[in-house]
């Protein structure tokens, strides 16, 4: 039998979870609840539930948003506990091709660069560009998007040459700090421009950059999916590597919410699901040098002084939290701090609203639900009147780009770090 931490047993089944969770708000089922996916975990426990499709349904509508976590009482790790289910509903059931497929993907970097290439040859005939004025007016070059499996949903294109494909593997900026960069999938292919920001920054003050090439995806989305085969494999590839750079690296930085929460906190949750308690403390070693990318520049460097003598723009930016950054690593003060610096900052009303990303199967079989929380995003940034939104998380600018585009707003989604590069020039 599985071991949950005894998650489920400990639920008092006060209910002041439900108010707050992201798929309850759309579904109204108790089925679909923080406390109804822990009577399911009992009931399977007990051997009174038989895992079917119905069940990994069920399971898989979690949007894995943790405001259940942050909430409740007892602090409960109910995303942990669906997530340890839904790899053993995967062992039971098996997974769809198609997330077979995607998940093999983001598990094996050379088989990204030679899709990436393809991306980048078709993207004349199957992308299509998105202009705007704001955007253009702020320097910003504007991306390539392509409807991806539903219709009209638009992404952003893979990059000719990713972004550590592109650079060489240490930056010498001349100073006394060198930190390592853990550029995440989305920056490395996609978002590029965010990582490039990243360079800029550490440019301009004086610190070195590791690329780190040897380093994997951090395997957020197996572990979102059920996949704990390929987490166990990248993150033992990655803990490893990472105990040998940082006998000479400060820290090391992540401009992704989820990466940095997976690096941080999940792999030592990992473990401790597997029992596995050397893991567990060698994750547990390096996520004291684990740090967002804005919560490091803020805390450990003079960016602010340096920004205060910069250009200030007219633009209103607002920004969202990601539940990755704010509830789970308590970070959200320092990347508007920064912002503040050069541009004038509109509070956003539910700023820790979830934006609906939810992961890969969430996007994949539960477009139409991720979409609906995308519009509730939507609706609280107009609400603003801010001509950007931002956020330090790819996922969620995906996903709240998407929702943006499908509204037909004017909003523009822009990543802190290359708001703050623009400033430093």
């Amino acid at each position: 039998m599985i071991n949950l931490t005894n998650t489920s047993d400990l639920c008092v089944k006060c209910g002041k979870c439900i108010p707050s969770c992201t798929i309850y708000d759309i579904k109204r089922d108790e089925i679909s609840s923080p406390r109804g996916f822990l009577d399911l975990i009992i009931a399977y426990k007990e051997g009174k539930l038989k895992l079917d499709r119905e069940v990994q349904k069920t399971f898989d509508s979690c949007f894995l948003c943790t405001n259940c976590v942050e909430i409740c009482p007892s602090k409960l790790s109910v995303d942990n506990a669906i997530e340890q289910m839904r790899s053993e509903i995967v062992k039971e059931l098996g997974m769809p091709w198609y997330k077979r497929l995607i998940l093999l993907l983001l598990k094996n970097r050379k088989f990204l660069d030679i899709l990436a290439k393809f991306g980048y040859v078709f993207q004349s005939c199957a992308f299509k560009i998105q202009n705007n004025n704001f955007k253009q007016n702020l320097g910003i070059k504007a991306k390539f998007s392509i409807p991806f499996i539903k219709k009209g949903r638009l992404l952003s294109s893979l990059n000719k040459k990713s972004f550590l494909n592109s650079n060489l593997d240490f930056i010498d900026n001349g100073g006394k700090k060198t930190i390592g960069l853990f550029v995440g999938c989305l920056a490395n292919y996609s978002y590029i421009e965010t990582a490039n920001s990243i360079l800029k920054i550490a440019k301009e003050l004086k610190i070195n950059v590791d690329l780190m090439k040897k380093q994997a995806c951090c395997g957020v989305a197996h572990f979102f999916s059920g996949d704990f085969k390929s987490v166990e494999v990248l993150a033992k590839k990655n803990i490893e590597y990472f105990e040998k750079k940082l006998e000479k690296l400060d820290a090391i930085i992540i401009p992704e919410a989820t990466c940095s929460a997976m690096l941080k906190i999940d792999y030592e949750r990992f473990f401790i699901m597997q029992n596995d308690t050397e893991w567990a403390k060698r994750a547990n070693n390096i996520s004291s040098k684990v740090y967002i990318t804005s919560e490091y520049f803020y805390k450990f460097t003079n960016l602010q002084e340096i920004l205060k003598n910069k250009q200030s723009f007219d633009y209103e930016i607002t920004y969202h939290d990601p539940c990755h950054a704010k509830k789970m690593q308590g970070v959200f003060k320092e990347p508007r701090e920064l912002l503040k610096t050069n541009y004038h900052f509109v509070e956003m009303k539910d700023c820790d609203m979830c934006c609906g990303f939810g992961g890969v199967g969430m996007q994949i079989d539960y477009y139409k639900q991720a979409l609906n929380v995308g519009f509730k995003k939507v609706n609280a940034i107009k609400k603003t009147k801010a001509s950007f939104v931002s956020a330090e998380c790819s996922a969620c600018r995906v996903q709240i780009s998407n929702a943006l585009e499908q509204d037909s707003s004017k909003v523009i989604f822009v990543h802190p770090l290359e708001l703050i590069a623009k400033a430093l020039k």
